[in-house]
């Protein structure tokens, strides 16, 4: 449980107007071939993984680690969210803080679902880890995905290039904190551990 330290996982399933999160099962497993197989899906992540190989290598049960929600509509897995302590973030601003990813099947676009169950998802992570900020990177080619961050209120803190594209680096705080609220709890921390003061 390194990512998200003590907490249970998976919670108790989060349900939504319309949606329920949920954590990964057995039946879903069809679903993650298809989200990891589109072409759609992954037109700015890199490009899609061949149907074969995720047929041979996805386990009985994908996706099962702390932070990992499927996201299920009418009984059936429409797209998943992912919160992970973003360890190895190439950008200083985000390193160490919990990193929030989507992937959500194409039929399922347009309809608001990615904003309610991220929407969710934060809102869940208020309760189990008060007080932590969370980053999300995207192209800022990615109209679609600019849009949900500005509409889950998500900032800008950078723009940066990488893998040949334009990236936007936002942070979202939780309510009654701010970014310089942040920053200033980390410095202080770090003041704390080098002089060795609160043990």
């Amino acid at each position: 449980m390194e990512d998200l330290g003590a907490v249970t996982w998976p919670p108790q399933p989060i349900t939504t107007e319309r949606l329920v999160l949920r954590g990964p099962e057995a039946r879903d497993r069809a679903a993650f071939i298809e989200l990891h197989a589109s072409p759609e899906v992954h037109t700015y992540l890199g490009g899609p993984r061949p149907r074969d190989e995720l047929e041979r290598e996805l386990p009985e049960v994908p996706g099962r680690q702390p932070g990992s929600f499927v996201v299920e509509l009418d009984g059936a897995m429409i797209g998943r969210i992912l919160l992970r302590r973003a360890t190895g973030h190439r950008r200083r601003a985000a390193a160490g803080k919990l990193d929030l990813g989507y992937l959500f099947l194409p039929w399922a676009w347009g309809c608001g679902y990615a904003a309610e169950a991220c929407a969710a998802a934060l809102g869940w992570l208020v309760g189990a880890l008060p007080g932590e900020p969370v980053v999300l990177t995207t192209q800022t080619a990615n109209a679609g995905s600019m849009r949900l961050a500005a509409r889950l209120g998500f900032t800008e803190v950078e723009r940066f290039e990488a893998w040949d594209a334009e990236q936007w680096l936002g942070m979202w705080c939780p309510p009654g904190t701010t970014p310089d609220s942040h920053a200033t709890r980390a410095h202080t921390a770090a003041n704390r551990s080098s002089s060795g003061a609160g043990t």
